[in-house]
């Protein structure tokens, strides 16, 4: 009866409002049907948890509903495009630059760009094959199966520590990053190293194609200047377009992507996803707020949340897991995270 009671109040006194501003302005006759039109309209948005968060999310969820569409629609657009570019550098790099190395450079830088640039190339290609072709993994749907935290009011099922729900994928995440329009595919609890490979693999060879093709970059750019000149040719034209291209885009990706990484590094450090990042924050502010210091559950120490995101469980991991490609598993099932052996001091460095 307490909450029937309690509704009861709340309509009297919005009926009271209501007649209290209406009273001196209306007839008597109007008052009480006034005063009831205006009851439920205010029933219709009448909300105890109504804040300031609660309405701008219900302003902005057109726009959030746009951005959801669009990345759905044009997952595959943004697919292309990585594929498509990444395969115009390479062109350039084999066809046009390639033939300079093996005729101007010495044996020994010869074979440091033939073996350091074809081994870039693998990892990018694959890893960027493992992105977006690897599940991110997803919560079980039998409650018995699942030691949930939490539970997800939009798929109905229970929610293990550290899954998110995805609006675009429409699903639930295990150890959901974001959602990555570039994969066309969430990071999640499986491919969320292949993501930071790719995303570290193709930073370095922006880099390495921006600083090795600077000089040839700035002649290229002179030689455009002096199109008078009668032997230059459409092939010579063509050429040092290719080159400043490339060297354009390469180093603009360099800087964008390498930001990117970079704060991606920095969460992999602390043990922590971006969306982890956002909700930690707020955590820590509101108990620092009570003279408390928040801990992050999910950290084993700096280098130990390396080796659990690369599967470092000896020494030669580092370089068959890391710097080689590798198709192992994660540590663990995205489910629970309290099973790993492992701390301060438990794995070899």
């Amino acid at each position: 009866m307490r909450p029937c009671s309690t509704v009861m109040h709340l309509l009297l006194r919005c009926m009271r409002e209501c007649g209290r501003h209406s009273r001196s302005r209306m007839p008597r006759r109007l008052r009480q049907p006034v005063s009831y039109i205006k009851l439920i309209f205010k029933s219709l948005y009448f909300n105890s948890l109504t804040n300031s968060e609660v309405v701008l999310d219900c302003i902005l969820e057109p726009v959030f509903w746009m951005v959801e569409v669009v990345t759905r629609w044009f997952g595959m657009v943004f697919v292309f495009l990585v594929v498509a570019l990444t395969s115009s550098v390479v062109f350039i790099a084999y066809f046009c630059l390639l033939p300079l190395v093996l005729y101007t450079y010495s044996p020994g830088w010869m074979m440091w760009h033939i073996c350091y640039g074809n081994w870039n190339l693998v990892m990018i290609v694959f890893h960027y094959y493992k992105a977006t072709n690897t599940p991110p993994g997803y919560p079980p749907k039998m409650k018995n199966e699942v030691p949930f935290v939490s539970f997800c009011k939009k798929c109905v099922i229970p929610k293990p520590a550290r899954s998110h729900h995805c609006g675009i994928c429409k699903t639930c995440i295990l150890k959901m990053d974001h959602h990555c329009p570039w994969l066309n595919n969430c990071v999640g609890h499986y491919n969320h190293r292949y993501f930071f490979s790719f995303c570290l693999y193709l930073t370095l060879g922006c880099m390495y194609c921006s600083i090795s093709g600077r000089d040839l970059f700035i002649d290229a750019y002179n030689a455009i200047d002096e199109v008078s000149q009668p032997p230059y040719t459409y092939k010579d034209r063509m050429f040092h377009k290719s080159v400043i291209y490339m060297w354009v885009l390469t180093s603009t990706v360099s800087v964008a992507l390498g930001g990117l990484t970079l704060w991606h590094a920095i969460l992999i450090t602390r043990g922590e996803t971006s969306i982890e990042r956002h909700i930690n924050n707020k955590e820590a502010k509101h108990l620092a707020k009570r003279g408390k210091v928040y801990r992050n559950p999910f950290s084993y120490g700096k280098l130990n949340n390396w080796k659990v995101f690369f599967g470092v469980e000896k020494r030669s991991h580092w370089l068959t897991r890391v710097l080689l490609p590798s198709g192992h598993n994660p540590y663990g099932d995205g489910l629970t995270w309290d099973i790993y052996p492992l701390k301060k001091d438990m794995m070899p460095v």
